[in-house]
């Protein structure tokens, strides 16, 4: 997927097992407001998907990936266009490093299956984690 067009991209996030969640801020102007997210964005300046992942979860949560990190890559169509699925595991001891940026009301660590089942979560991000977990 590096070199293709795609939207932008999304990273399920886990430390410890536990999956890292952003709660969207409740602006009626953004897609699914108040909403269970994760961390991602839109494509900047012709960036390859595992650069954007990668910055958009440092601004995000102020983590610093590398590349090796990133475990699992799925592609899916969105009305914006295609997109970008990662996983990455890190460590429990992680959490101590998240710094939470601009976007969004706060973070949380959740399970995976909880998310997934959890009427708050952005629903095509519920699809992609059951799919990514099923992969395993």
């Amino acid at each position: 997927m590096e070199n293709s067009q795609f939207a932008g991209t999304k990273l399920a996030l886990f430390i410890g097992g536990k999956l890292l969640v952003i709660r969207r801020d409740n602006d009626p102007d953004i897609p699914w407001p108040n909403h269970l997210d994760l961390p991602g964005g839109g494509r900047e300046c012709g960036e390859s998907a595992a650069d954007c992942v990668l910055r958009e979860t440092h601004e995000e949560v102020g983590l610093r990936l590398d590349r090796k990190q990133l475990v699992y890559e799925s592609a899916y169509d969105r009305p914006i266009g295609p997109m970008v699925f990662f996983a990455a595991h890190l460590p429990q001891d992680t959490v101590a490093d998240i710094v939470f940026g601009n976007e969004g009301q706060g973070w949380m660590l959740m399970s995976p299956e909880d998310y997934a089942n959890h009427p708050e979560a952005v629903p095509h991000f519920r699809e992609q984690i059951t799919k990514y977990l099923g992969s395993r």
